[in-house]
Parts: C-alpha cells; sequence; structure tokens
C-alpha cells in the first residue's frame, strides 16, 4: 500500500487526483498537501489527512514526508501558461526552485516523484503535427523553460542518485470540476461552461489553431498508472507524450452545437494566449507511452462533449439550490 503526499493539492489537477487516489489507496493513506490561503475544503478535507506544505520550503516538505511515511510525491505545485508569463520570477522559483526541493527530499528519504510535464515544452522549430516524444524542446515562455528544466533534472535525479522520477506531458486539460486557472487552453473548459449558461462565447483563441486536448478522466488515469506501471519496461522517463484528441475552436464549437443548437461563439484573440497557442503542437505522437507502459485514452471529441454538458448542467443546477 502507498503513501502518496499530494503538493498543491487544491489546484486544477491536485483536487481530482487526491480524490482519485484516495479512492484507490484509501482516505488516509493520501495526504492533501496545500499552501495557507488554498485550503481544502468539502470532501477534500473531510476525506483524508492535509498538511501544510510550501513547496519553497525543503524541510516542511521532508517534515511531512517523515511524519506521514510518504514514499510517493505527485508535484502538482506550478504557475500556468499565461499567469507564468506576468510572474515568470514566481513561476521559477516554484517549477525549479520547488521541484529541487521535492527531489533532494526525495533522494534522503527514498520516495518516489510525479512531477507533471506539458506540451509547453516544445517550440516554434519543434515538428507541429504528431510531434515525436524525442525531438527539439525549444520554448519561448517561461512555463515551457521550467517544464524543459523539470525534465531534465528529474532525469539527473533517477540516473545520478537513483531517484524513481516519472512524468507526463500533458496536453490542455478539461473538467467540469475544477474552475480554469489561466492556462492558454483553457477556453476549451470556458466554452463548455458558457454552453451550459446560454452565454455567447467569446474566444480568446483564433480559428484553425490547433492544440492537444485531454478529458480530466484521461489525465487522471495517465497520472495514476504511470507511478503504477514496471519501470522496468521504461526506455523512456520524463516525460511522456500522452494523446487523446486535437481541435482547433471551431471544432470544439460544432460539437456542442450538435447537442445545444443555439449556442453562439465570437472571436475575441488575446494575442498572449494566441502567441502561446501557436508555438505548441498541433498533435503529439504518444506511442512511446503506448509501448513502455499500456497508455490508451478512452475519450473522444464527442464522447467528452456528451459528458461535460451533462456534468455541468448538474453542478449548476445543485449550485442553484
Amino acid at each position: 500500500m502507498k503513501n502518496i503526499l499530494i503538493i498543491g493539492s487544491t489546484g486544477q489537477i491536485g483536487s481530482e487526483l487526491t480524490m482519485k487516489l484516495r479512492g484507490i489507496y484509501g482516505g488516509a493513506n493520501v495526504v492533501a498537501g496545500y499552501i495557507p490561503g488554498a485550503e481544502p475544503k468539502g470532501e477534500l478535507l473531510e476525506s483524508g489527512p492535509s498538511a501544510i506544505v510550501d513547496i519553497t520550503n525543503e524541510q516542511q516538505i521532508a517534515e511531512t514526508v517523515s511524519r506521514y511515511k510518504v514514499d510517493t510525491i505527485y508535484n502538482l505545485a506550478a504557475l500556468l501558461s499565461a499567469v507564468a508569463e506576468a510572474k515568470p520570477q514566481l513561476a521559477w522559483k516554484i517549477g525549479m526552485g520547488g521541484l529541487f526541493n521535492v527531489l533532494e527530499v526525495a533522494r534522503e528519504m527514498h520516495c518516489a516523484v510525479f512531477t507533471p510535464s506539458s506540451i509547453g515544452v516544445f517550440g516554434n522549430n519543434t515538428p507541429k503535427d504528431k510531434t515525436p516524444q524525442d525531438t527539439i524542446r525549444n520554448p519561448r515562455t517561461m512555463y515551457g523553460v521550467t517544464k524543459v528544466s523539470g525534465e531534465l533534472l528529474s532525469d539527473y535525479y533517477n540516473i545520478r542518485f537513483g531517484v524513481d522520477t516519472r512524468s507526463v506531458r500533458f496536453p490542455g486539460l478539461i473538467s467540469y470540476v475544477t474552475p480554469p486557472g489561466g492556462g492558454t487552453t483553457d477556453y476549451a473548459v470556458d466554452i463548455y461552461y458558457s454552453a451550459v449558461r446560454g452565454e455567447t462565447f467569446k474566444c480568446p483563441i483564433a480559428a484553425g489553431t490547433f492544440m492537444d486536448m485531454m478529458y480530466m478522466p484521461d489525465g487522471l488515469r495517465a497520472a495514476i498508472e504511470i507511478m503504477e506501471a514496471d519501470a522496468s519496461k521504461f526506455v523512456h522517463r520524463n516525460s511522456f507524450n500522452i494523446a487523446s484528441m486535437s481541435f482547433d475552436p471551431e471544432i470544439i464549437y460544432n460539437s456542442i452545437k450538435k447537442y445545444l443548437p443555439d449556442f453562439k461563439m465570437e472571436y475575441a484573440v488575446d494575442p498572449l494566449r494566441q502567441s502561446i497557442a501557436e508555438s505548441w503542437p498541433n498533435s503529439l505522437d504518444d506511442t512511446c507511452a503506448r509501448e513502455e507502459w499500456g497508455w490508451k485514452p478512452e475519450y473522444d471529441l464527442d464522447s467528452m462533449t456528451r459528458d461535460m454538458l451533462a456534468k455541468l448542467k448538474e453542478r449548476l443546477v445543485d449550485a442553484k439550490k
């Protein structure tokens, strides 16, 4: 039985991943790490232990690992892409300084570490379509720079010190549970909220801009399955391409219109997010993840749209009660 610490448990991925892991390993065995001002609430607070864990404080991480006999750390602390451009110094402090702290604790206390990477590691010189696992990584955003550096540092700690580091490159993650948090791909979450509320959606990304996307249930499975995989079959570690679907704003708009024919969308392109989106791949080749640890998505665009619309309608109705 694993004992797991989630650093960043109240963030975009963390809240859902914490609950998913508690369902598998038991509530008492998954610690929700948080920073003051972002405390766990409701089911997240009540279903298992929580602890203040500031990723910039190595001693705090070590004390929590020792107290709860943690053997696996999910390091989810990061600023998302558009926010990181506004606060590059803080993005580096959290993304790289924080990762260094986690890896040092893992080295000393024999923990496995999962640190998510992103399609943001790729840049303008990367092949755009079916981007290979091993290719040029030359991002022009601070978010991407920290993710590339994180991949390299995680590999270094595995090769040099034997720390069991593992990672996936997440595409845009679409969820009905956690609201958008400042990512370039978040338009693909916002659009469903607008549709269910009967609002006209103002799209910040231009038509024809393709990006890789994934429904959150598949993303959570990937984060769990890679940590449960047999590492003897790994050729890669940090980080695996994983893929599910690729679309532009028109395609997702038309997917929603099949179920909500009166839905309307207009374009109000955000230059910053558009420039970031244009530097990222249109689609990823995830052959290595499929071959080395059996990765396979369960959702395509249509099945995701049906589920998102149904779940959001339920949530918005409940919110009005």
